[in-house]
């Protein structure tokens, strides 16, 4: 018989439901029985002792909250009665030791990627165009209506053939009332596959709202991201337009380049609109360079590469309560994995580490990268509180409905995406990752501004996992959306790729499930899958200016 609750440490004094639980029920884990108090919704947590005022609530067996109120056991913990609490952290001793998992199954195993000149591989073969500064945004639009749509890249129509039929009917003089009661037609309308360029993946237009306005360190961390996209393996060439005057310069952006590769290696080319003046005969340039570029681009073929070219984004975004007992833990193990294979991983979302800080500084390999993070955390920490914020005002309201009612509580799951490798590498915003295995950066807890940074780092591929539904994706990386419940997956199953619900309803362990998502993870590598985020076109891309931002 399955469970109905779990508990997650030995020494948390809570339990987790895994289903919905009534008052005056007796639930049993293990020798152990609870008498509840109070309903628990799935997902969500009751006292397992009685907890006096102040008492410390204890989770992945770490702090994650004091009591505000006395809690009798088997209550249901809520924010009313519970408030953020984490322990304190210092440098420490290092604790690098790790269980490297079993990895003779994918030893030998490749997956077909692009080569690139400074010995990366890249999952995906695009073309950028990149503006300096949001001045340009419009002659990226006019760019983008003239090249996409006719060289095979253009989107589906469902939805423009569903507001014709509309039309249709206001032409024959229908009410709103019959236009609402209408039932329109949801077949999916068959989408071009003829590409010009086969071997080109698409154009992808980053368009922002940066590059002027800001501080001159807003520019210069613009520049970085804009640099580590151009320089990606996943990026065949860019063109890249400039208005001339703005604060985010060529020059910068080219010093950027310089630090991620001294040689690109690829096409690379910039059109300045004051200096040439007529924005026609700039578009013009735009267009010729840009289909030059395309040209060149096609070139390139997929061939067989190790599996330790493989960098994977960790990401979660409107996590639930069972975010930190499914799905996240079982990206950790394929996060494991992929570093036994001698790959690398980025581990980000630094407001969503509050809590586990000491554990992830004693896995730093040196204590010069344990000083940096506990640097980047206190530091970003301060400033949040400087404008009467903090970590702790981090979880969002899906996430508290849903059962993570403190930022440690969230954090102690979020961090499991990492595994338990150790940290070889401290990234701050937007750095690009050097060496193989765990690397921590600096990123916000956003969603689309944490990916957008991993995906500059250098993740040519994306794991997200979560519990509530988000379609983020990003315009050069798959993003793959993995489920941490059963009923999330069918009811969003056109925007999720896989599903982790298993695991808390008994059918596949962490091990299973992570070793089926690296499985998966290869065929994406190879282009032999399309995951949801790149089928719909999600093409999530925001730079963080470095204020606070949770």
């Amino acid at each position: 018989m399955i469970s109905k609750i779990l508990k997650v440490h030995p020494q948390d004094n809570v339990v987790v439901a895994l289903a919905d639980l009534e008052a005056g029920e007796a639930v049993v884990y293990g020798e152990e029985s609870y008498l509840l108090k109070s309903a628990v919704p799935a997902k969500h947590k009751f006292a397992t002792v009685d907890l006096p005022k102040g008492a410390e609530v204890t989770m992945y067996g770490v702090l994650v909250g004091k009591t505000e109120t006395d809690v009798p056991a088997g209550s249901l913990l809520t924010t009313a009665n519970l408030k953020h609490a984490a322990q304190d952290f210092t440098t420490g001793e290092r604790k690098t030791a790790w269980q490297r998992p079993d990895v003779s199954k994918w030893e030998q195993m490749t997956f077909n990627g692009f080569h690139r000149a400074d010995g990366s591989v890249g999952t995906a073969n695009y073309w950028l165009v990149v503006p300096m500064v949001f001045c340009e945004n419009r002659n990226l639009d006019v760019l983008e209506e003239a090249l996409v749509n006719d060289l095979g890249y253009g989107r589906n129509k469902r939805y423009q053939l569903q507001a014709r039929q509309l039309i249709e009917l206001y032409k024959t003089g229908k009410s709103v009332e019959e236009i609402l009661q209408a039932d329109i037609n949801l077949i999916n309308p068959q989408q071009a596959s003829h590409r010009l360029f086969p071997n080109v993946d698409g154009i992808k237009f980053l368009t922002h709202a940066g590059g002027c306005g800001g501080t001159r360190q807003d520019a210069q961390a613009l520049c970085a991201l804009l640099a580590g996209y151009i320089t990606h393996p996943n990026v065949a060439g860019a063109t890249v337009l400039s208005l001339g005057c703005q604060h985010a310069q060529v020059a910068m952006l080219q010093e950027e380049i310089s630090k991620r590769a001294p040689v690109l290696g690829k096409p690379f080319y910039v059109l300045e609109q004051q200096e040439i003046g007529f924005e026609t005969d700039m578009l013009s340039e735009a267009l010729k360079k840009t289909f030059a570029g395309l040209m060149q681009a096609n070139g390139n073929v997929r061939r067989p590469a190790p599996l330790s070219k493989l960098c994977l984004g960790l990401e979660c975004g409107g996590s639930d309560g069972f975010s930190g007992i499914s799905a996240n833990p079982a990206i950790g193990y394929t996060s494991d994995l992929v570093v036994a294979l001698g790959g690398s991983v980025i581990l980000s979302e630094f407001p969503e580490l509050c809590g586990v800080e000491q554990n992830l500084s004693d896995r730093c390999v040196n204590v010069e990268d344990a000083e940096r993070f506990s640097y980047l955390m206190r530091t970003y920490n301060d400033r949040a509180h400087a404008v009467g914020s903090g970590f702790d005002m981090n979880p969002s309201p899906g996430n508290i409905k849903d059962g993570l009612i403190t930022d440690a509580i969230k954090s102690a799951g979020a961090a499991k995406k990492g595994g338990t490798s150790p940290v070889t590498a401290v990234l701050d915003y937007p750095e690009k990752v050097t060496r193989p295995g765990l690397n921590l950066l600096c990123t916000p807890g956003n969603d689309v501004e944490s990916t957008t940074a991993e995906v500059a780092s250098g993740a040519n591929i994306v794991l997200f996992t979560t519990g509530l539904g988000t379609p983020t994706g990003n315009p050069i990386a798959p993003v793959i959306k993995i489920a941490t419940n059963t009923k999330l997956y069918h009811k969003m199953r056109d925007i999720i790729d896989i599903n982790t619900g298993t695991i808390t309803e008994g059918e596949e362990t962490i091990e299973q499930a992570g070793a089926r998502i690296l499985d998966y993870i290869i065929r994406v590598a190879s282009g032999e899958e399309e995951v949801a985020a790149v089928r719909h076109g999600q093409d999530d891309f925001i730079p963080w200016k470095r204020g606070v931002s949770l």
